[in-house]
């Protein structure tokens, strides 16, 4: 079954089981896939929709730092919600143990002695842990290995 096709079955459950929050937030992930689709005017893979996944997960993230910072807990724990929501749609995250031994793999492979080389290293490491793992974190430990 396509991620596309379970969104959609779990709506229809979430509107069966009158879930006020998750259906929400479901819509807001159709509706965000169904923009790109249109915008881009393609049909949208696995892959492609654990980025518009991936995407909103950071924009949640964002918010929930911003809400609690200005002491508004309420919205926060709103925000919260929607990022479980969302993750439930997406693989099991590697451990950093797991990260560290990919980039390790990547480095060595690209023989990758200086931030000028991140890009080969980002290259080979990004199609394996897309939707596994936090790409800023990922990001900033490559920059720490190669820096």
């Amino acid at each position: 079954m396509s991620l596309k096709v379970k969104i959609t079955e779990d709506m229809k459950d979430a509107m069966r089981a009158k879930d006020v929050v998750r259906l929400g937030t479901i819509r807001l992930l159709q509706s965000a896939i169904k923009q790109r689709e249109v915008d881009e005017r393609i049909e949208l893979t696995d892959q492609d929709v654990m980025a518009v996944i991936e995407k909103m997960l950071k924009q949640r993230r964002d918010s929930i730092e911003a809400y609690e910072s200005a002491k508004r807990q309420d919205l926060a724990d709103a925000e919260k919600a929607e990022v479980v929501i969302l993750q439930s749609y997406l693989p099991q995250a590697l451990t950093d143990e797991e990260v560290s031994a990919i980039l390790a793999a990547a480095i060595k492979a690209t023989n990758a002695t200086s931030i000028k080389e991140m890009g080969q290293v980002m290259a080979i490491v990004k199609p394996q842990v897309v939707g596994r793992a936090d790409m800023g974190k990922l990001s900033a430990l490559i920059k720490q290995k190669l820096g």
